[in-house]
């Protein structure tokens, strides 16, 4: 079989600083350590440099019993298999997720919208199309494809998504409870979610979402004048006003169950860190700020040229969510979820979302696509839900898709933490689905850092009450 694997090497470590912690990753088995000043820069020589030439370069700096106490530390985390651990040998062949089951769906119910967003990917929420509303026949179908399509899998999600799916409501409602028919028949299990703007939310809505809805996606871009600047109704006013009071109460009614408010941030708001310390004031406990992605030519877009601000913005946005936590203050901010004590499996480090394979997106009219930012793009279309998957090709694409494929990918010590990024973003960045976007890495290299600094911070000097 074709393997992986690779020699011990300084590669196969990460060593940075946050939070004001020395820390060092060790790639393959996500061990994190903490190190004192000696041992962090021992650590990042000892693959280059024997015992005794280590002892000679730091002998006018550090005790040898010092350095030898640090050196049989290393050694001792390297025959733990904690440090410079050798990556999994796997089969590529594994990696390839063709003919897996389909768990998740992204339903677009609509392709219109109440709202006018500047940076919106779905063009005002029609996709570049005419206005849709998707048919409760057709919704049908999608969800009886997803069951016939998920072979063994028990548990499935769907999305509503749009668009702005509240306009559709009533067909929502019906394909709940559709899919819950399909439960008892079938032995499944429907998560649904729902993504929505807001606009249209009344108390029956809430209740209702609080009943069906596993978790809520509510978008809100932040402090007023940011999100007025994006966010506008379709008279041009701002929407802040309109819709963060229905997300307080939302949230309030919905108790114990899952949402998140996630914003967008652009050029604009380049101090985005101040926009999810208002969602902290404004009581909202789970949360996320994601970056636009767009075409450069427009004046909110984010480039390269904006990457020092955005990294040290992360860091500054760190510093309050340790501050807050330390408070007893309960928060969480989507990036900085990190778990490393299990996390999924090494071949879903590996092969990511499941574009295409194990996720699909359906537009109004019952096309299928591979996700949501596909949809309504011709060279995409993998079929219907009346007629199934008739370009094969295209799936087998996404299905191809692994950190081993994406040159970038392949020494990038974050890789098994974004498991080769988004497949959409790269493409759209740079009309290769192999070749990540590098604003995007960056980024999540920064957030990836973070979120192992603040759990350092709040195990070693602080506590974490959430």
């Amino acid at each position: 079989m074709e393997t992986i694997g690779i020699f011990r090497n300084q590669k196969q470590i990460h060593a940075f600083e946050n939070q004001g912690y020395k820390l060092v990753l060790d790639i393959a088995s996500g061990s994190v350590h903490v190190f004192d000043d000696l041992a962090f820069e021992l650590v990042q020589q000892v693959t280059e440099k024997s015992r005794d030439e280590l002892l000679q370069i730091y002998e006018d700096q550090y005790k040898e019993a010092e350095i030898i106490e640090a050196l049989d530390e290393i050694d001792s985390l390297i025959e733990e298999g904690r440090l410079f651990s050798q990556e999994a040998v796997i089969d590529r062949k594994r990696l390839i997720h063709q003919n897996s089951p389909i768990k998740a769906m992204c339903l677009h119910v609509t392709h219109d919208c109440n709202l006018r967003c500047k940076y919106c990917f779905a063009d005002g929420g029609d996709y570049s199309g005419p206005k849709a509303l998707m048919s409760a026949e057709v919704g049908k179908k999608a969800l009886k494809f997803l069951v016939d399509h998920s072979q063994n899998r028990r548990n499935l999600e769907v999305d509503f998504f749009g668009g702005e799916p509240l306009m559709n409501f009533e067909v929502v409602k019906e394909l709940v409870a559709y899919g819950r028919e399909l439960e008892k028949e079938y032995d499944k299990n429907f998560r649904f979610t729902i993504t929505t703007n807001g606009v249209l939310l009344t108390d029956e809505i809430d209740e209702y979402m609080k009943k069906e809805m596993s978790n809520v996606v509510l978008s809100l871009d932040g402090r007023p004048e940011v999100n007025d600047r994006m966010r506008r109704t379709l008279n041009g006013q701002g929407s802040f006003d309109v819709i963060a009071p229905k997300f307080q109460k939302s949230v309030a009614a919905r108790g114990k169950r899952d949402y998140y408010i996630r914003g967008t941030f652009t050029a604009h708001n380049l101090d985005f860190a101040k926009d999810v310390e208002f969602y902290h004031e404004m009581g909202f406990v789970h949360t996320s700020m994601e970056p636009v992605v767009s075409d450069p030519k427009h004046d909110y877009a984010l480039t390269e040229d904006h990457l020092p601000q955005i990294l040290a913005e992360y860091d500054t946005l760190a510093d309050k969510y340790v501050e807050w936590r330390r408070q007893g203050k309960p928060f969480s901010f989507f990036h900085f979820n990190v778990d490393l004590d299990h996390g999924p499996c090494i071949i879903k480090k590996m092969i990511g979302c499941g574009a295409g394979s194990e996720y699909v997106a359906v537009s109004p009219e019952g096309d299928l696509y591979p996700c949501h930012q596909f949809v309504g793009e011709d060279d995409f279309k993998m079929g219907t839900v009346e007629n199934g998957i008739v370009k094969p090709e295209i799936p087998e694409r996404f299905s191809n898709l692994n950190i081993y494929t994406k040159e970038d990918c392949k020494e990038c010590w974050a890789r098994y933490f974004c498991s080769g990024g988004c497949h959409a973003h790269a493409y759209h960045a740079n009309k290769d689905l192999k070749k990540p976007f590098k604003v995007a890495c960056e980024m999540e290299r920064k957030r990836v850092e973070c979120a192992i600094g603040i759990q350092a911070a709040l195990a070693l000097g602080g506590t974490d009450n959430e």
